[in-house]
């Protein structure tokens, strides 16, 4: 394949202001929406209850929120779990007092013979938990730094790393407008994006490298511009088809994974689509931008006399 010619007729970064302008905008958007909507926490975050009802038979939603309400109890969410729906989890925000939960157990013993499972987070746990996720993305990013600067350079490092919080943003932004429940699964969803989108982002600055050697000379704007679009170009195939591959399975876990992970594989998708984007047109342009000021300096760079 002719990529000289295949450049010419893709040229990305010319619309990389259009990029920067919508990566801009969403991150405008995304903390407009955090500061007021703000996010669906669940039960892992808040100080709560839940009620693991097992049941002989499939059951439904409507008919194990009838049960608690006709002893005086409303959960604040139903999702069903097992092979048949056999499993009921009733979440309640704010902890049940000692009365209450006896009696659910009571209540459910005798309707279905089984006695429920009661959990209970208290606002302790609940803050560690968020503080340990807030951690667990930042020591992440970190070591992608570190690994990213010894492989290639530093300009690289940091072009990833605004690439996964720009993925990381969108997939708050999306879950913010939705209202979906964020919830453990949704952290170890992030935590997966992360790795799949540096990886996509490794392959993208590899292919940017491996260019770069074949050139003469590297002196500014439009030769590191030639080589990110012909990379881009090159590496462009290779990350839709891989990312056709896998939102095909993580949508498949969406509509047939029940409910318990639809959050988790909603995450996935919404995460794989956007590091796809950002890989290519987020990382790769802010490293073009980056190495091109990097370059402008060098060269008006005083020359010291000679003695």
């Amino acid at each position: 394949m002719n990529f000289d010619h295949e450049t010419t007729k893709l040229d990305f970064v010319k619309h990389r202001n259009k990029f920067f302008i919508f990566s801009g905008g969403l991150l405008l958007l995304g903390i407009i929406l955090l500061a007021t909507i703000g996010l669906n926490l669940g039960i892992d975050f808040r100080s709560g209850t839940t009620i693991d009802v097992l049941t002989e038979e499939s059951a439904t939603a409507e008919e194990i929120r009838s049960e608690f309400e006709s002893i005086g109890l409303v959960p604040d969410d139903i999702t069903l779990a097992g092979d048949q729906n056999e499993i009921g989890r009733a979440a309640f925000i704010g902890a049940l007092n000692q009365e209450e939960t006896l009696e659910i157990q009571r209540h459910f013993e005798e309707v279905y013979g089984n006695t429920p499972t009661v959990s209970t987070v208290t606002p302790i746990v609940g803050e560690e938990l968020a503080r340990n996720a807030i951690i667990s993305v930042l020591i992440a990013s970190i070591g992608i730094i570190i690994y990213v600067t010894i492989r290639f350079e530093f300009l690289y490092g940091i072009s990833a790393i605004v690439a996964l919080f720009h993925d990381a943003l969108f997939i708050l932004v999306v879950f913010s407008i939705l209202q979906v429940e964020v919830n453990i699964p949704f952290i170890a969803a992030v935590l997966t994006i992360v790795g799949y989108s540096i990886n996509d982002t490794i392959v993208t600055f590899d292919r940017i490298r491996e260019n770069i050697k074949y050139e003469k000379r590297i002196k500014g704007f439009d030769d590191v511009a030639r080589v990110v679009n012909k990379s881009l170009v090159q590496t462009l195939a290779r990350s839709i088809n891989t990312v056709l591959t896998v939102v095909f399975a993580a949508g498949a876990l969406f509509i047939f994974g029940g409910e318990a992970l639809r959050a988790f594989s909603l995450a996935l998708v919404i995460g794989l689509v956007a590091g796809t984007y950002s890989s290519l047109f987020i990382a790769a342009q802010l490293w073009l931008v980056l190495k091109s000021k990097q370059l402008e300096k060098r060269k008006n760079r005083p020359v010291p006399n000679e003695a």
